[in-house]
């Protein structure tokens, strides 16, 4: 029996929700979904060029789970831009948080 997957913190929202290779109708296009905890280590790591002890952190997973989630972004990331597909950005086992003062009515 496997371990429940355990929820993820994120504070990354996507600017877009898609990403496709230009002037190829999205009919015609293969996807590859991008889950938000995927997107949230590729910000952490790649981005803000932090280690991957405070990206488990911040996401609070363990560093082993952190480095899996990012190597599963990177590989789904690369197939896409090698194989000309489409990149969903939606779901995965996470519980979005917003940033300190973000959407806060003063």
């Amino acid at each position: 029996m496997t371990r429940p997957i355990k929820c993820r913190k994120v504070t990354a929202e996507p600017r877009a929700y898609y990403f496709k290779p230009r002037a190829v109708p999205l009919c015609e296009l293969e996807e590859v979904t991008l889950q938000l905890d995927e997107l949230q280590a590729l910000e952490h790591a790649d981005v803000k060029r932090g280690d991957q002890a405070s990206g488990a952190a911040a996401m609070k997973v363990s560093r082993q789970t952190f480095g899996n989630i990012l190597a599963s972004a990177r590989r789904k990331l690369a197939d896409a831009v090698v194989h000309g597909k489409a990149v969903k950005i939606e779901g995965g086992p996470v519980e979005l948080r917003r940033p300190p003062g973000k959407g806060e009515h003063k």
